[in-house]
């Protein structure tokens, strides 16, 4: 497998950690990890309303990285709302610009 591209990332979410208001006997302990590089491109395409050409210009990979990129995220989330699981922002092969 070949090593991960450095993307880069405009937006620090510095520590985002979003949990649902749940009672305590529905709260399900695990949370989902969005990478920073996930959240840069759904901040891109879906938040700046930019192409995906664009957006992969802007974090420097190709187009197809973006578009991967955004499918998990995308997925990661919807799972998050359906399952009332925590979404944390973290990690990924990131650096700022």
């Amino acid at each position: 497998m070949r090593p991960k591209k450095t993307r880069w990332v405009k937006c620090d979410p510095s520590e985002r950690y979003f949990q649902p208001k749940v009672k305590a006997e529905q709260q399900n302990c695990c949370s989902i990890a969005l990478t920073l590089d996930e959240f840069e491109a759904l901040r891109l395409l879906d938040y700046e309303r930019l192409s995906q050409v664009k957006a992969a210009a802007m974090m420097r990979v190709h187009r197809s990285t973006v578009s991967r990129m955004i499918t998990s995220a995308r997925s990661k989330i919807a799972l998050a709302l359906v399952e009332n699981k925590a979404l944390k922002i973290e990690g990924g092969c990131c650096k700022f610009c």
